[in-house]
């Protein structure tokens, strides 16, 4: 185990974390994952933890793998809302809704950062230091721009992006004196095909709806080749650095 890469992967259910999951383990790698629900394969290089996401349940999570001193390579956040059976993204001002916004921030935002405030001092330790790097990507979008917002709406799902944006950045500063070793990725994967884009692919190019494995090789690319620089790097699918 010593000899192989472990990556964590926060929120395993989602299609393009489980295609980075299986382009891992057809690499030989070793995968943590977590998800609300259980595992849907079974893999010897795969070890899956259920969560609901609240603090003690994370705590005990990071608590393990902090105790079985397997040094992480690469943690990927896959959490996002947009929309759920109840509500749709605000088109315009009377939309908006104190309900669904909380909904939104908790998820896009709360929990990502709980998780980092749970590695963070595992991150710390000197046999963890001692990796040449720990990538960290988190799933942003686009529309989390304040300089690239052009057309309005989506109120809750923009801002929490650009809280989420916000919050990375003022970890990638801490963790630059903490954990050296660091690079904190925030990822706008493009439209993909996943549950969270259906609703809004009908006016998408063909040539602009991506696979979740498209993704997830990109994704991969980009954390893999990443330089270590103590900040935050706010990156489309194609490495390209989106505006704040």
């Amino acid at each position: 185990m010593q000899n192989i890469k472990v990556t964590l992967l926060i929120g395993a259910s989602s299609a393009i974390a489980k295609s980075v999951r299986d382009n891992l383990l057809a690499n030989g790698e070793f995968v943590i994952a977590v998800s609300r629900t259980t595992a849907d394969i079974s893999h010897p290089n795969l070890e899956w933890f259920v969560s609901d996401y609240s603090d003690q349940s994370i705590s005990s999570i990071c608590n393990n793998i902090a105790n079985s001193m397997r040094p992480l390579c690469r943690v990927g956040i896959f959490l996002g809302l947009l929309h759920n059976d109840d509500f749709m993204p605000e088109k315009k001002l009377e939309d908006w809704n104190f309900d669904q916004s909380r909904k939104i921030f908790h998820v896009n935002v709360e929990i990502p950062l709980m998780w980092l405030s749970k590695l963070a001092p595992m991150l710390s330790k000197a046999w963890h230091r001692a990796e040449p790097k720990v990538s960290i990507a988190t799933l942003s979008a686009r529309v989390g721009s304040i300089g690239d917002n052009s057309i309005g709406g989506w109120y809750s799902y923009r801002a929490s992006k650009t809280a989420l944006n916000m919050a990375l950045k003022t970890a990638a500063i801490e963790l630059a004196r903490r954990a050296p070793n660091t690079k904190l990725i925030s990822f706008h994967p493009g439209t993909t095909d996943t549950q969270l884009s259906k609703p809004f692919q009908a006016r998408v190019p063909a040539n602009k709806l991506f696979t979740p494995d498209f993704v997830a090789k990109r994704l991969l690319n980009i954390m893999d080749t990443s330089n270590v620089d103590g900040t935050l790097s706010y990156l489309d699918w194609d490495d390209k650095s989106i505006p704040w």
